[in-house]
């Protein structure tokens, strides 16, 4: 893993020398002592030209002055469960990255808020809570990249996930594995890559059964009712046209089947009416055993992205167009939904979003590198609820009959979003370069909003092994369409589901000003250590949480935010030895929630309109760290997080007041490569995950937005065998 700030390694002109020099077939020049008559060995002319065609892309979407953090496909392979692990868990090996129920990630204290991009092409937004539509098997590097970013990334700014994929221009072959273990997890899987002529490949698809398919809500290590399937597939296809032109298709889905797990021995306690009230009866029932409760959600998510890049000395263009078809369903229990819940709602969400981006480069010289891009996207989200509740009467509240009613409640909204963006790369001093830009977006849709972003980032490099880097950014961030609730606020009222309030303002964008500063340095050959601080305020601070039975998470608006922290990372890599520590302190809070306010209790507005709370997700110290040892083929390895314990509500009843125990757990790995097995190169793994069981709680049910409890996985024990062709 390495990180820190993006800087251009080598002069402009240089590299442009190297790549026409490697495209031309041209050997470099070097000092010797006399000539050496051996034939020089042939590259691959495509694997030339594939290289070249990949450096001009980069070229298109520097980070410069962003942090940046990298995990290879290496690094990834090293880390306990290796590719079979989730991408989520990948990625919570990055510094300021705290791990939430369902799968959730928090980047810098944000809600979420991050963006996924496929070799830099953006995948719109999808409806999967528990679900990893993106398997860490595709990827040849994943980038975390964080701070003051520049005017090509917006919308979506906590971090951006840009994954490079696999593409089979560098080998030919692939693997079949089988991997499993605890908790009846069993995962077979197969990658295959190559190329012929022209043409590049990756395929690659996965199966997943698992007992432990959504985080345990009692801290049983199996929970009761938690069975997941899972089903992945990906590919990469690729035409180099020319040695200046190439066309690429990238294909995925993911389907997924989750029980909701249940917590045995709990009984209903609902009441309505008068004096204390009476307990909800459903249909001549007034009880039922938590343990046959039989609730699922199926997600699944198909995407698709084709693009054509077309380099030149001078200019590098790329034109993209990108399509997701994204579903939730959530199947409730009939009869105990509503005795537990006071409803029982079957649930479908859709979302079907299309788009282009087209981006270029041009190179006006050694002094300015001007950058300008203009992405487009349409969205369309549909949503169709059933629920059945039961009648109140308006005066009382008592319950009216013993019969539930149907309420029916489906709408559907179009979203339009237009971005442009230009900066310029000004080299001020050969160790001095400004990169400066505006950005512009336009959304519409439940609420039409703009804004202008200018944004500006200083790099500079005193000597060669230090990088100082400080920025601004103006952010605009509106709230996730998809997730956008559309329930009708007065058709549940006077039943067993009428909302605390009736105020139901439409979420709106987040407006806010990011700043930061950092230092990169490194101190010996492989060590690189960084420090990283960054300020944030904002205005329609953007937040989600989970109303309801439905596992559908739900935007909405505190009217001012104020986060900032710091990040530190330690990273050294060199020969066998690998290790990385990330250390994070973060502050993270609002004030007066003003939007969606039908899903808060009366007591919570009220305080927070004139407080500054806690944000849920706040954790205050964040912490990950890792190591590998590679010896004779035997990688021995491991690596632990640590969190200080996300936000609940005490008994003092201030909102997300307090917060949870922290904890830290440790995973281990072990693997061996066989080079020279019978049907090629054989590599068995051995992981514990959670190696001293230590039982923790990331959720206990308490705080704002914050669902049922849920706690980290249990000790785990799991083996693969991977057999390469």
């Amino acid at each position: 893993m390495t990180s820190r700030l993006h800087v251009n390694p080598l002069p402009r002109g240089r590299l442009r020398w190297l790549l026409m020099a490697c495209a031309a077939g041209a050997p470099m020049a070097v000092k010797a002592a006399a000539p050496d008559t051996t034939p020089a060995p042939q590259v691959s002319e495509i694997v030339v030209t594939a290289h070249r065609l990949n450096e001009a892309r980069a070229t298109i979407q520097p980070q410069l002055g962003a942090s940046v953090y990298t995990i290879s496909a290496k690094a990834i392979e090293s880390l306990p469960g290796g590719a079979n692990t989730a991408l989520n868990q990948v990625i919570l090996q990055a510094p300021g990255v705290a791990q939430d129920s369902f799968g959730q990630l928090h980047v810098r204290g944000e809600h979420n808020g991050l963006q996924y991009r496929l070799d830099g092409v953006i995948l719109p937004e999808g409806l999967s809570v528990f679900g990893q539509a993106l398997s860490p098997r595709l990827a040849s590097k994943v980038e975390l990249i964080t701070g003051a970013l520049p005017a090509q990334y917006g919308l979506r700014t906590a971090g951006i996930v840009d994954i490079t994929t696999k593409s089979g221009e560098y080998k030919s072959g692939g693997d079949l594995s089988i991997y499993g273990g605890s908790h009846g997890e069993i995962e077979p899987s197969f990658e295959a890559e190559g190329s012929s002529g022209q043409f590049n490949y990756f395929v690659s698809a996965s199966y997943l059964h698992d007992g432990l398919g959504v985080e345990s809500p009692d801290g049983q290590s199996t929970p009761l009712h938690d069975v997941t399937d899972q089903l992945q597939a990906f590919a990469y296809l690729a035409d180099i046209i020319d040695p200046s032109t190439r066309l690429s298709l990238i294909l995925g889905a993911s389907n997924e089947r989750f029980q909701i797990p249940d917590i045995p021995g709990e009984t209903p306690s609902l009441t309505y009416g008068p004096g204390g009230g009476q307990p909800l009866v459903v249909d001549g029932q007034t009880t039922y055993p938590s343990a046959s409760l039989n609730e699922s959600q199926k997600e699944a998510t198909y995407y698709a992205v084709a693009s054509f890049l077309h380099t030149s000395d001078r200019f590098t263009g790329q034109i993209s167009l990108f399509a997701r078809y994204s579903t939730l369903k959530f199947v409730p229990d009939p009869l105990g939904g509503l005795l537990f819940n006071g409803i029982s709602q079957d649930a479908y969400k859709r979302d079907v979003a299309g788009g282009v981006q087209a981006e270029g480069v041009l190179h006006l010289g050694d002094a300015h590198t001007l950058r300008a891009g203009v992405i487009a996207q349409i969205d369309r989200s549909t949503s169709k609820t059933s629920s059945q509740v039961i009648a109140l009467d308006p005066v009382t509240g008592a319950q009216l009959t013993d019969q539930p009613r149907t309420i029916v409640d489906d709408a559907g909204q179009t979203a339009r979003t237009i971005s442009v963006y230009a900066q310029d790369e000004w080299k001020l001093l050969s160790n001095l370069t400004l990169n400066y830009g505006v950005r512009f977006d336009q959304f519409d849709g439940y609420r039409n909003e703009n804004q202008v972003s200018p944004r500006a980032n200083l790099v500079w490099t005193p000597t060669s092994t230090t990088t100082i880097h400080a920025g601004y950014a103006r952010y605009f961030s509106p709230p996730p369409f998809e997730l956008v609730g559309a329930t009708s606020v007065a058709k549940f009222q006077n039943t067993t589901a009428a909302s605390p309030s009736t105020a139901d303002t439409t979420p709106c964008s987040e407006r806010a000003n990011y700043f930061d500063v950092g230092l990169s340095q490194k101190v010996v050959r492989g060590l690189v250590i960084g420090l990283d601080s960054y300020a944030k305020t904002s205005r329609n601070l953007v937040d989600e949480g989970q109303f309801g039975a439905p596992i559908i998470l739900t935007p909405f608006n505190y009217a001012e935010g104020r986060q900032y922290g710091l990040d530190g990372d330690f990273n050294y890599n060199h020969g066998p030895l690998t290790v990385y520590a990330n250390v994070a302190w973060e502050r993270n809070q609002g004030r007066a929630i003003t939007t969606s306010q039908f899903n808060f209790s009366q007591a919570d507005l009220a305080y927070i309109a004139s407080h500054y709370i806690f944000l849920d997700h706040n954790q205050t110290w964040t912490a990950s760290a890792g190591a590998s040892w590679l010896w004779h083929g035997t990688r021995i390895g491991g690596d632990l997080i640590y969190g200080s314990g996300l936000r609940s509500t005490g008994t003092d009843g201030i909102p997300n007041g307090d917060h949870l125990p922290g904890y830290v757990q440790v995973n281990l790995a072990v693997s061996h490569r066989f080079e020279k097995a019978p049907f090629g190169p054989l590599e068995v793994r051995l992981d514990v995950i959670n190696l001293f069981d230590h039982v923790y709680e990331i959720r206990d049910g308490t705080g704002v937005g914050v669902g049922a409890p849920q706690f980290g996985a249990r000790r785990g024990v799991f083996a693969g065998v991977t057999q390469s062709f």
